[in-house]
């Protein structure tokens, strides 16, 4: 059993001072709905991946504060006795929705809304975007890598990369929501059940007086599956010779090649040639070497001969965009009973919020089962299914469209009520292969990498005019 830590500290100083001038303002048990989002898609992609949901709720489930805690905040001199007090009766009574993790998710739509004390939903503010932050962000570019992968296995090479411990095991777990076939992070597959994988390392070779005995030896040892490193001194000159000579004398049951370093489609090419005329069709060739999707795409598109790759720091620290910007903001109060909206006004417009507890769907076309639009409603509201519904640009209201024939999916659950967990989190392998179903019925124009096809998240017509009577009265 792996002792969790109790991570309930790990927040910024604001939550913990904000949550005393709650409690000194007799304010801590009012009832506060804030939501999560996000303003722009990393990399400019047409869509992003929802992770980390279960980190979230393992986190929540976890909330108290110890003895040291207490003695830490009191320490600080600036926090009020019973305030204090209070926390180490802390409890989690909170009701949280949320979006499941694999789900395609787009800009500006409630991905997870927390109703409670506002002591409470206010102070989980730090760790919510800091765990789905990152997990949505490593899965989202997981799944452009392997979508420029074209059906070709990728695997996760980044742990040395990662910045910092969690971020290698989580960042595991997220690549492989995106689709990544495995990792090379050993305590991911025995933690979180993430196929590990590796072949061997420069020094292995290095070890030996040459690349022939090296791989013989490793070829000995693991005759069921056989993958040698062959660009240490030179690839076409001595390590696929070496290669093919090891091959044919033990006769391993899977065997491959990996080519890290040089021009990967002139030596993938040459090597498959090699291979072919020793009558090695079988063997397989990995290429690692700081790759993305970009220049996966290159090296197909040249017609490289690679049949899986291995994709490290570009993926586990999402290195063109290493940032998923999103924000935790106030959308609702309860006061005797009454729900009221708030809103947060900007001059810039995208930073304008969504006000009141809303519910998300998504429209689905019924003959080709694909998404055509998402559409942000108040709680309450239904989109009625055979009927013909109207959707509208919430910033360029003329600009409308009629759809019909279609189907509607509430994209959130509940995962929490009163503090509770209600939710169930599928197995890892449940949440890849629903990414992968998920990301099927999105159209093909808005995966591309340059000027993706904007996909519409619309308003209600209730929701805008509540948003548009708020910011006249501000």
């Amino acid at each position: 059993m792996i002792e969790k830590l109790n991570l309930t500290m790990l927040t910024d100083f604001y939550e913990i001072t904000m949550a005393n001038g709650y409690f000194c303002s007799d304010m801590a048990d009012d009832i506060a709905y804030f939501d999560m989002f996000f303003r722009r898609i990393p990399d400019e992609g047409g869509y992003a991946i929802m992770a980390g949901l279960e980190q979230l709720i393992e986190y929540l489930k976890g909330l108290e504060f110890t003895d040291e805690d207490i003695e830490f905040l009191k320490g600080k001199n600036i926090f009020d006795e019973k305030f204090l007090n209070y926390l180490r009766d802390f409890k989690f009574t909170c009701d949280v929705w949320a979006v499941p993790e694999g789900t395609p998710i787009f800009p500006g739509e409630p991905i997870i809304t927390v109703r409670g004390p506002v002591m409470q939903a206010q102070f989980i503010e730090t760790m919510m975007l800091l765990i789905i932050n990152h997990q949505s962000l490593i899965a989202t570019k997981a799944s452009r890598i392997v979508r420029a992968a074209s059906g070709r296995p990728v695997m996760e090479f980044g742990t040395r990369r990662a910045h910092g411990a969690s971020a290698a095991v989580y960042g595991a777990r997220a690549a492989y929501i995106g689709g990544c076939a495995g990792t090379a992070c050993t305590i991911s597959d025995r933690d979180h059940g993430i196929p590990a994988m590796g072949t061997m390392a420069h020094s292995w070779v290095q070890m030996y007086d040459d690349e022939y005995e090296a791989f013989k030896k490793y070829a000995e040892i693991y005759p069921t599956n056989c993958t040698l490193l062959v660009d240490t001194y030179n690839v076409l000159k001595s390590g696929v010779p070496a290669a093919i000579k090891v091959f044919k004398e033990v006769k391993p049951e899977k065997m491959g090649i990996r080519i890290d370093s040089g021009d990967i489609t002139y030596l993938t090419k040459k090597a498959r040639k090699m291979l072919d005329e020793a009558g090695l069709k079988e063997c397989s060739i990995v290429v690692s070497n700081s790759l993305d999707e970009y220049l996966i795409r290159d090296i197909i598109s040249e017609g490289a001969c690679v049949d899986s790759f291995g994709v490290g720091e570009r993926l586990i620290t999402a290195g063109s965009e290493p940032v998923f910007g999103g924000v935790y903001k106030l959308s609702a109060l309860e006061k005797n009973g009454k729900m009221i909206p708030k809103i947060k006004k900007s001059e810039n417009v995208e930073k304008i919020t969504n006000p009141g507890f809303k519910s998300v769907f998504r429209i689905f076309d019924k003959d080709s089962s694909r998404a055509l639009a998402d559409i942000i409603v108040l709680d309450g509201e239904t989109i009625p299914e055979g009927e013909e519904y109207e959707i509208f640009d919430p910033e360029a209201v003329w600009k409308r469209k009629k759809i019909k024939n279609f189907y509607v999916r509430n994209l959130r659950e509940q995962i929490f009520e009163g503090g509770k967990c209600v939710y169930k989190c599928p197995s890892i392998d449940e949440i890849r292969d629903y990414c992968t179903q998920q990301l099927d019925a999105m159209w093909d124009e808005m995966k591309r990498f340059e000027n993706p096809q904007t996909y519409y998240v619309d308003l209600s017509y209730n929701l805008w005019k509540l948003k548009h009577d708020m910011i006249e009265d501000l």
